[in-house]
């Protein structure tokens, strides 16, 4: 027999009257046990474990805006010698467009052989030279796209569209930040500019804003606007704080709609938290001239890059999980993009970048922080091996082929992998993707590049692409 409800006498009775023995529970129970119960505010910053041991706790990447000339400064090519000016056969793709022939431009710097494994580096980089057995060059890069805009997108998001996470917000978003204080992934640009489609390079795309990359500024305040205002006291600060706290712990696992609220809450909690961490995390004047020295502190033209390679190794010692450097900005030879004097041009980036990432890595390596930090150099792609002008020794752009290296973390030190053929023009063996650099990256932070998703448009995106991507095999130890 069923009642007006449509529900058994047997389950109508259960459901009226079973449940009144929970109100004698209720009664013998703790107020402790209800407060467990409650929504407590959720941070998506807080550490997470990794899906396997972890060889690197840190990246570093040196992003040298602009496309350097992997032909000349490490990808050693002695068939151009004495083929200056002369005009053969070989397609190109950039800047000017698509096309069939050019003049070659010999490289315009010496190559010499350093450390056991014999790598030839040129006289671009001297300091830097003497550390080619900590570090794993990969000759053989492809990208998607031979425009800066796109190419740098996807060189930071695996994508060469706008809209998508970069890599730093991955891995934030995988691992969590092992300082509660700072921001997991930081950001310092070249004092000339900021590089072309500007934040989408550091942007947590279809991610929440707590993931995103922060800018910080290698001299003065170290953060825009993050000092308290002068009419508002810290006491008074806190209360406003713990007051959207406590709407947050109220709301935020009740309802998804305040996903946007709760990002700005811990924008602010972390911007509160900042105010005393990151001015000390930027103040490098109790480090010793000896150090300061080793970063080319002293040289006009190395302290800046500098400075913000010794920053870098503070963040890192403060638990920042992603710092990324940028060498150029703006346009034209603000930066890496020597369409027009290629020597005025690598001459000024490399000089000024040199010095300080060699002391980067002798700083890194002394203080034990090596094995544990994994660096990456490179750009948004390389260079052709031919002139983009009927004068000039400029290079236009070239995504066929090009030269990134990595070192510390878990990379083999004293390897190169994959080849160009003989001029540079393109990747001949063992060619790689972007992706696999991301793979690699995700790989030896501790990261399954295939598990690590987030689920967007209808599907559980990736870092490395629907279709996936293999780390690099012969660089890992």
């Amino acid at each position: 027999m069923k009642n007006f409800c449509g529900n058994t006498r047997r389950e109508f009775i259960w459901q009226t009257g079973a449940g009144f023995t929970g109100v004698a529970l209720a009664g013998m129970l703790e107020d402790s046990f209800f407060k467990a119960q409650a929504a407590q505010p959720f941070n998506p910053l807080a550490p997470k474990k990794p899906h396997h041991t972890p060889k690197a706790t840190s990246v570093i990447f040196l992003y040298m805006y602009g496309g350097p000339s992997h032909m000349d400064t490490f990808d050693y090519k002695p068939a151009m010698n004495g083929m200056d000016g002369k005009t053969i056969e070989v397609k190109t793709f950039g800047r000017g467009g698509k096309k069939t022939s050019g003049r070659i431009v010999e490289p315009r710097w010496k190559f010499n052989q350093y450390g056991q494994s014999g790598k030839w580096v040129s006289d671009l980089f001297p300091n830097l030279a003497r550390h080619v057995d900590d570090i794993s060059f990969i000759h053989s890069m492809t990208a998607d796209s031979p425009i800066h805009g796109s190419a740098m997108i996807q060189m930071n998001t695996g994508k060469v569209q706008s809209g998508a996470p970069c890599m730093g917000s991955w891995v934030n978003y995988g691992l969590g930040s092992e300082n509660a204080n700072m921001p997991g992934f930081v950001v310092m640009l070249d004092p000339r500019g900021g590089p072309i489609s500007g934040a989408k390079n550091w942007s947590s795309g279809y991610m929440p804003a707590q993931y995103e990359g922060t800018l910080f500024r290698s001299q003065g305040s170290p953060i825009l606007d993050l000092s308290r205002r002068s009419d508002m006291t810290d006491p008074q600060q806190r209360r406003i704080l713990d007051t959207l706290s406590q709407y947050n712990a109220q709301h935020s696992l009740q309802n998804k709609d305040y996903s946007a609220l709760n990002a700005r809450i811990a924008s602010y909690e972390l911007a509160y938290r900042m105010q005393s961490s990151a001015p000390e995390a930027t103040d490098i004047s109790n480090e010793p001239q000896k150090v300061q020295s080793l970063y080319g502190m002293g040289n006009p033209k190395t302290a800046v890059f500098g400075r913000q390679c010794l920053l870098a190794r503070r963040l890192v010692e403060r638990g920042v999980r992603f710092i990324q450097l940028y060498s150029g900005g703006a346009h034209n030879d603000d930066n890496w993009d020597a369409h027009g004097d290629l020597e005025k041009n690598h001459n000024l980036h490399a000089g000024e970048t040199d010095m300080p990432i060699a002391g980067l890595l002798t700083d890194l390596k002394q203080r034990g922080l090596l094995d544990s930090t994994l660096i990456i150099w490179g750009g948004e792609f390389g260079r052709q091996p031919t002139a983009e002008y009927a004068k000039g020794s400029g290079r236009d752009h070239n995504a066929y082929g090009f030269t990134m290296w990595m070192a510390g973390g878990g990379i083999k030190g004293g390897t190169t992998v994959g080849t160009t053929d003989e001029l540079g023009s393109k990747a001949v063996e063992k060619p790689f993707h972007v992706k696999h650099l991301h793979a690699t990256v995700l790989d030896r932070m501790g990261i399954d590049p295939e598990r690590l998703t987030y689920f967007y448009g209808g599907l559980d995106q990736k870092l490395v692409g629907v279709e996936g991507a293999e780390p690099i095999k012969e660089i890992l130890v």
